[in-house]
Parts: C-alpha cells; structure tokens; sequence
C-alpha cells in the first residue's frame, strides 16, 4: 500500500472530525481529540485484532503530525469559511473509500481469510465514526436508520477488491477499483436516498 493513501485517508477523517464539532461548543483540544480518534480509531482497532505491534501511528507518528496538521488547518478555515452542508457526508465517504481498502489489504498482509479481511477493511472504515459519535454524545452514524448505504458501501468494496486479488495477477489498479466502488456507492446512496430495510416485527404499525 502506498504510503500516501494511508495519510490521505488520515488527513480525510481528521477533517471529518472536526466538522463534526460543529454546534459542540467544542474548543480546539476538543476538535483536535475528535480529529484524532475519527482518524486512527479504526485502523488502531484493526491492528490490535490482528496483533500487529506496534500500532500504525506509534509505528509512524508521521500519520499523527497528518491528521493534527489537517485538524488544525480545518480548525483555523472553518472560522472564516462556513463549510458546505454536505461536506462532512462528503469527506466521511472518502475516509471510508480509503480506510476501508487500507483494512482489508492490511487483513490479507496477515494471512486473514477473506470473510476476516472485509470485516477488519469495514471495521477500519467504520469505527473510527463510531467512536467520534459516542465522544459527541450522539447516535453512531452507521447505526441510524435514515443514513444511506454506509458499512454496507465499504463491505460492497472490499468484496470487490478481494476478488480482483485472488483471481487475478496482482496489479496496482485492483485497490483503486475497490475505493472507487466503496466512494461511489456511497455517493449514489446519499444523491438518491439508497437504504437497506429496517427492522420491523409484525407488532410494528
């Protein structure tokens, strides 16, 4: 894996962070510890499953000074440039698109087996929010029933992205066919309202 897709993805989710201080009252070590656990939760969840030592970021603290220096800058714009409605939506979809691969192809480094892969490439895209939300005292993202196609987009993509792996020739272009599909998935869900069903009994109205 290139080394600069894992700090994209880094900086990605640390501005997705501290987007979503907004109306938290937070200060900047508020924002900067959401930055912080929406970029390396799930990559530190999925490292500590596979029993890779050390963690990414204390392995390479570079991705710390990453996701600090796109937290900070964030921080700093967003007091004189109101971000767009969407763009929280919009920069969580691309931290998912990329974390998401970064998992599953770390999962196969490790000898995973291919249903462990997708799930620990899910977990690495996922959970990072997951924790955010709970810090921000709210329902997780991926657990409300009015979000579009979420977990669901990253699984859609490494499902994909497995497949090219194990059938054909390795090649550079397989990881970015499966961010591709996990980015565009959940784009299309948010553009036109793509859910899965939700859980009804038939004691439900």
């Amino acid at each position: 894996m290139p080394p600069w897709i894992e700090h994209f993805a880094v900086a990605v989710c640390a501005v997705s962070g501290v987007l979503a201080a907004e109306g938290k009252r937070m200060d900047l070590f508020g924002a900067l510890v959401l930055a912080l656990v929406t970029a390396v939760g799930g990559g530190t969840i999925r490292d500590l499953c596979l029993g890779a030592e050390p963690v990414f970021w204390i392995e390479s603290p570079d991705h710390l000074h990453t996701a600090l220096g796109a937290a900070l800058t964030t921080f700093v714009l967003a007091r004189f440039v109101r971000p767009p409605n969407r763009a929280l939506a919009v920069a969580d979809a691309f931290g998912l698109a990329l974390f998401g691969i970064v998992g599953t192809e770390k999962a196969l480094l490790f000898n995973s087996p291919p249903l462990v892969a997708i799930l620990l490439g899910v977990v690495t895209g996922v959970a990072g929010g997951i924790l955010r939300d709970v810090l921000r005292q709210e329902l997780p993202h991926v657990f409300r029933t009015e979000v579009e196609l979420y977990a669901t987009a990253v699984a859609g993509g490494a499902t994909v992205f497995l497949l090219l792996r194990l059938n054909l020739p390795p090649a550079e272009w397989h990881r970015y066919a499966g961010m591709a599909i996990i980015l565009l998935l959940r784009l299309a869900a948010m553009r036109w309202r793509l859910r899965l069903p939700v859980y009804r009994t038939s004691n439900d109205p």
